[in-house]
């Protein structure tokens, strides 16, 4: 029997807590609203291209600030204070998109692109205090416990919301437009609730050094040396490649999905099912990953995982009904959270443990840049060959090409927990 230490339990709490963004809002009702009421009478290559340049322009930012604040953090032990300032920024900005009219696409989409960066910019620091709050041998199982949690909470917050826009007139709202609104609200509000117990519980260990400006020179220093350390640990460098690519394509799909299901006709109602289906089956999931990898290896289970999204990538060129729309929701569920979850766990593992949040970001700045480029293509392509089926095969060039250099590395003397080769 496993025993799970209330750090562990408290950090994971927090994919539980901003998970209800990424499902309610990014990936769920804000493409929806953003086409229909914030960008009402566009053509909807023009919103799918607005919604892409949002997204894009949060990732940009945090890709640009990632490495500088790792090692600022690293170097005065404060983690946990960029991760709350980030998650204060998220929590503001949803709670903005409460309040702004119908019509003004501009102000929502510089809201949701500012609660973007706050997801991730807090998201670097959560990740790289898995190494604070978990031995290396249960690296796997822990960063799976978060995701999984992520998808329960989610998803749960996502039921009501999507009962909320279903029955409006049961919570005394008269609308489904009001309830959507009201639904970023309580998004914002649980974000913030559920992010107090990383805050309160989770012991950060503190730098030696004294003083924020000191702090923040040196950190800045270590950047430096950080680059030239990864340079030269070609595991690290040759992985943080293959991550960029297939992160690129896993990311896009995750916040470009819903608008792709709207530009091929399906309702709202079956892109939000199709959604609830992939939460829930993503939270067993991404224990069963976690324990795949323990079990053959860690990149084995992950390239298993990145095969499934090549497939879904096919499938989802030639699909036509809601039906095939809810079979790849399961099986996108089956695979992303533990692509998300082991993709971490293994990174963690080649990293030096006293600069992980210098490293991690590296990590998530890859990410972000990715993030970057994923959804400007995947909307590029739809405006250029105005047809979005052929838009969503250009993400095969990067999950292929992910899987393909994540395969063809040696990890050196790296070895996971199992005795199998990462």
């Amino acid at each position: 029997m496993r025993k799970i230490s209330a750090d562990t339990w408290a950090w994971a709490l927090y994919d539980w807590a901003n998970s209800a963004f990424a499902t309610t809002v990014m990936a769920g009702f804000f493409p929806v609203f953003f086409k229909e009421f914030w960008c009402m009478g566009a053509p909807a290559a023009d919103s799918t291209f607005r919604l892409g340049a949002a997204n894009s322009g949060a990732g940009l930012l945090v890709a640009v600030l990632a490495p500088f604040l790792g090692a600022i953090a690293d170097r005065g032990g404060s983690k946990k204070r960029f991760l709350g300032f980030f998650a204060s920024v998220g929590v503001l900005a949803t709670l903005s998109l409460f309040l702004i009219p119908k019509g003004e696409w501009p102000l929502a989409a510089l809201a949701y692109a500012t609660a973007m960066a706050g997801f991730m910019g807090g998201n670097i620091f959560y990740d790289s205090l898995l190494v604070s709050v978990s031995r290396k041998e249960d690296y796997d199982f822990s960063s799976a416990l978060g995701f999984s949690l992520g998808y329960l909470g989610g998803g749960l917050l996502f039921s009501l919301n999507i009962f909320m826009v279903l029955k409006p007139g049961l919570f005394g709202m008269a609308s489904a437009a009001d309830a959507v609104r009201f639904s970023f609200l309580l998004v914002a509000v649980w974000w913030g609730i559920f992010s107090l117990p990383l805050l309160m519980l989770v012991k950060e260990r503190k730098s030696p050094l004294a003083g924020r400006g000191h702090s923040i020179r040196k950190g800045l220093r270590d950047l430096a040396e950080t680059f030239r350390h990864i340079r030269g640990l070609k595991p690290v460098l040759y992985f943080l490649i293959a991550y960029w690519l297939y992160i690129d394509g896993v990311d896009t799909i995750i916040v470009m999905a819903v608008d792709y299901g709207l530009s091929l006709g399906f309702s709202s109602s079956d892109l939000m099912t199709a959604l609830l289906i992939t939460q829930f089956v993503g939270f067993p999931s991404a224990i069963a990953f976690g324990r795949l990898g323990e079990r053959f290896g860690v990149k084995k289970a992950l390239s298993a995982g990145l095969l499934i999204y090549c497939g879904v990538i096919f499938w989802g060129y030639k699909m036509d009904s809601a039906a095939e729309f809810y079979a790849l929701a399961v099986i996108i569920g089956l695979a992303q959270g533990g692509v998300q979850a082991l993709s971490r766990s293994y990174y963690a593992r080649l990293i030096p443990k006293d600069r992980s949040a210098q490293f991690f970001g590296f990590y998530n700045m890859l990410g972000k840049f990715a993030a970057v480029l994923g959804p400007v293509l995947m909307g590029w392509v739809s405006v250029a060959t105005r047809n979005p089926r052929v838009s969503i095969l250009s993400l095969l060039l990067l999950i292929g090409g992910g899987l393909v250099i994540l395969n063809f590395t040696k990890a050196g003397a790296v070895e996971d927990s199992g005795g199998a080769d990462i």
